[in-house]
């Protein structure tokens, strides 16, 4: 069995950060999305994982590099462009031959793996199984309709779903689903659509397995998303400090404070990752909250927010809170006058002020 990992999206609902960074690379707790799938792949024994890739192919590479660290076998899928899910398998296909294949979107997190779903799909050898999982808002999604615990129909963000259960970003395919893929025809959002491929596989009265999941998942596409995924993975963490704390900091909970990192006159309270080589001095770091390796928070108060590399925040007056923050950026105040706000920032950047 073979891994199938989608990582071509250009991740437009998380911009400005994915203007100049793979959306799969975002960090959730101080380790990239992407890694989180490849690692879930790799511990249901699958040795060898197609990426498809697109605009961001090269950062992804120099991440990922020949999946070696994990145990398995990395092959780079080129997609020109991002033309639906069902395109990726398409393009698929002479990498997987004639073997079955588990489709992972690398911007999805489940918590408990697919070590379940990959056995069920070898023991029943249906032509496809789904994951699914009950969500409020199902016409943000595709909705599968079942009848007796069979699944009869899939439908893409429907207007008025007859279902409230949503398809995860994990599917299992056997080879006949690349006879689907050649017969669908582009959607109104001109892509060709995994539901579609599923749903001709039903018509074709081939079987097609719901398995509904167990414990959270979450697609990492939007802040609010990227910022539960983060507090959820941090409440797993173990306390372990390997960095330096001075006498006069309190270190509160699971906490997690990485070689090199330095804590000075400062407050962290868990769950919270301090990278490598991080310096927080006379600050104060509330739960779910990771910073990343060489970011500095400096005579200022965060929590809930997510720090890449290199950034800093300093001399701020106001708690940072809910923010997700790119690498090498840099958030201070002025001590000038009058009292004035200055920025510098990109396209559809976002500043929220509170008074």
């Amino acid at each position: 069995m073979k891994g199938l990992i989608l990582s071509g999206g250009k991740g437009t609902r998380l911009r400005p950060l994915t203007y100049t960074s793979a959306k799969q690379l975002v960090p959730v707790a101080n380790k990239p999305v992407l890694f989180y799938g490849i690692e879930a792949l790799a511990d249901a024994g699958i040795r060898e994982i197609g990426i498809v890739v697109g605009d961001t192919r090269e950062e992804i590479r120099t991440a990922v590099g020949d999946g070696s660290r994990w145990g398995v076998k990395v092959t780079y899928i080129e997609q020109d462009a991002p033309r639906g899910l069902a395109h990726a398998v398409l393009i698929s296909e002479a990498f997987m031959g004639q073997d079955p294949f588990v489709m992972y979107l690398g911007d999805n997190l489940l918590n408990r793996g697919i070590n379940g779903f990959v056995d069920e799909f070898l023991r029943e050898a249906p032509a496809a199984q789904i994951l699914l999982t009950r969500v409020p808002d199902p016409q943000m999604f595709g909705v599968a309709e079942l009848d007796n615990g069979r699944v009869v129909r899939l439908v893409e963000k429907p207007k008025e779903p007859k279902s409230d259960l949503a398809l995860v970003g994990v599917y299992m395919f056997s080879p006949a689903v690349f006879e689907s893929v050649k017969r669908i025809k582009p959607s109104f959002r001109n892509e060709l659509e995994i539901t579609d491929a599923i749903q001709d596989l039903i018509d074709r009265g081939l079987q097609v397995r719901p398995h509904l999941v167990e414990g959270w998942w979450k697609d990492t596409g939007k802040l609010e998303d990227m910022l539960e995924a983060n507090r959820l993975i941090l409440d797993t963490v173990e306390r372990r400090i390997d960095g330096t704390v001075d006498a006069q900091s309190r270190i509160e909970g699971k906490v997690v404070i990485e070689p090199g990192a330095v804590v000075e006159r400062s407050v962290i309270r868990g769950p919270v990752v301090i990278g490598a080589h991080a310096r927080i001095i006379h600050a104060y770091v509330g739960p779910f909250t990771s910073i990343g390796q060489g970011a500095e928070v400096r005579d200022s108060e965060i929590e809930h927010s997510i720090v890449l590399e290199g950034s800093v925040i300093a001399d701020l007056d106001h708690r940072v809170g809910d923010s997700l923050i790119g690498k090498n950026a840099r958030i201070y105040r002025m001590p000038v006058k009058p009292s004035a706000y200055r920025f510098m920032l990109g396209d559809n950047s976002e500043v929220g002020i509170r008074w």
